[in-house]
C-alpha cells in the first residue's frame, strides 16, 4: 500500500492536553482557543519545524474521543491547571498512513491502516498518533489538511 510507510519517532518533549471531545471536528477549535493561548501564557517555544499530534485513550470511536493533544517544546515548563509536561520515548518502528481531508475522515483512516497492519502481521506495541502537518491554522481546505497516522509496530 503506497500511502504507508515505516519509520521511527525519535523521544520528544511534549506540552500535553487531555479532554474529552465530542468529535474530531472539535479539535481545531480547542487548539486555537484553549492550548495555543496556554502555551503563549506559559512561554512555550516550540522547534522548527513544528511537530503536534494527538494520542485517542480508550479505542478509536468517531464521538465523545478521549483525546490527549501534544505538540513538542523545546523545554518543558512547569504544568498549569490545563497542561501537563513530559518527554515521550522514541519509537523504533511506526507504520505512517498519510491522510489528506477534514478529521471528520480520521476514524475511516485508522480502520484502513489497522486492517492492513493485521493483514500483513504487524503488531501495535504502543499508542498510535494522529500528527498534524496541515490544518485549519495554514489551510482554508479541508480537502488538503495533512495528517499522519503513526503506530509503533513490531513484526508479529
Amino acid at each position: 500500500m503506497e500511502k504507508i510507510s515505516f519509520t521511527s519517532l525519535p523521544s520528544v518533549t511534549v506540552a500535553s492536553y487531555r479532554a474529552v471531545i465530542p468529535s474530531y471536528e472539535e479539535l481545531g477549535r480547542l487548539c486555537v482557543e484553549v492550548i495555543a493561548p496556554e502555551m503563549a501564557r506559559l512561554g512555550c517555544e516550540c522547534p522548527e519545524p513544528g511537530y503536534c499530534f494527538s494520542i485517542e485513550h480508550g479505542g478509536y470511536k468517531a464521538e465523545n474521543v478521549d483525546i490527549e493533544y501534544c505538540e513538542q517544546v523545546k523545554e518543558a515548563r512547569k504544568d498549569s491547571n490545563l497542561l501537563k509536561f513530559k518527554t515521550l520515548p522514541e519509537v523504533e518502528t511506526a507504520a505512517c498512513l498519510k491522510y489528506y481531508g477534514p478529521y471528520c475522515g480520521l476514524y475511516q483512516a485508522y480502520i484502513e491502516l489497522f486492517e492492513y497492519l493485521e493483514k500483513e502481521q504487524w503488531k501495535i506495541v504502543g499508542q498510535p498518533r494522529a500528527s498534524y502537518v496541515d490544518g485549519i491554522w495554514n489551510e482554508e481546505d479541508p480537502q488538503k489538511w495533512l495528517t499522519i497516522i503513526q503506530v509503533p509496530v513490531e513484526k508479529a
